[in-house]
């Protein structure tokens, strides 16, 4: 892969209803919070990796470059994270990656960074089987007005703005265990 620079939105802004209130990013596993864990593949491919993260800043700090908020406390989903990325971001391109993917890898961010280089102009989102995972994506970030506008239409569903933007897709087997969100606590054990 030729030199593709992007800066890297690790997801970390969520209620975490599944997990009982708790913060995901910061839930133990294996003695490490999760976010450790795609922190740890994101960095060597990035100089400027942000964490959307809505409370426990201080936290957060130490994984990040920068620390981004949604704007406000109602935790209005992944949507609100990528936004506030998308206007952060240093670089022509932001991937975006879930905080509670503990067995992400840097071939698997590698593989998808492709994908936005061979099509630079439009989304690249992770699919399995006929499953896309919208929060495993590159937006280039010219595309951030598109996302804004339909923010303000009303739209929340990433997965439904990118296909509207012609998404490519970088295809993973249908169990690939990279992909598996840690998003409830029996999860962890």
């Amino acid at each position: 892969m030729s030199q593709f620079e992007c800066s890297i939105l690790l997801l970390a802004g969520g209620r975490g209803q599944r997990m009982g209130g708790q913060d995901k990013g910061l839930v133990l596993w294996r003695g490490q919070p999760l976010i450790a864990y795609a922190q740890r593949a994101a960095r060597p491919l990035t100089d400027d990796l942000i964490i959307s993260c809505n409370r426990n800043h201080e936290q957060y700090a130490g994984y990040a470059d920068q620390l981004v908020i949604d704007g406000n406390q109602d935790f209005d989903g992944p949507l609100a994270g990528i936004r506030a990325g998308l206007a952060a971001a240093r670089h022509s391109h932001l991937l975006v990656l879930p905080c509670d993917v503990p067995h992400v890898d840097a071939s698997l961010l590698r593989a998808l960074l492709q994908v936005a280089l061979e099509h630079p102009e439009q989304p690249a989102m992770v699919r399995h089987g006929e499953h896309w995972e919208p929060l495993f994506c590159v937006i280039p970030k010219a595309l951030a007005a598109d996302f804004e506008q339909a923010w303000r239409a009303g739209e929340r569903s990433p997965r439904k703005i990118m296909l509207q933007l012609n998404a490519r897709a970088l295809q993973c087997a249908d169990n690939d265990p990279r992909l598996t969100n840690f998003n409830t606590p029996d999860l962890l054990g």
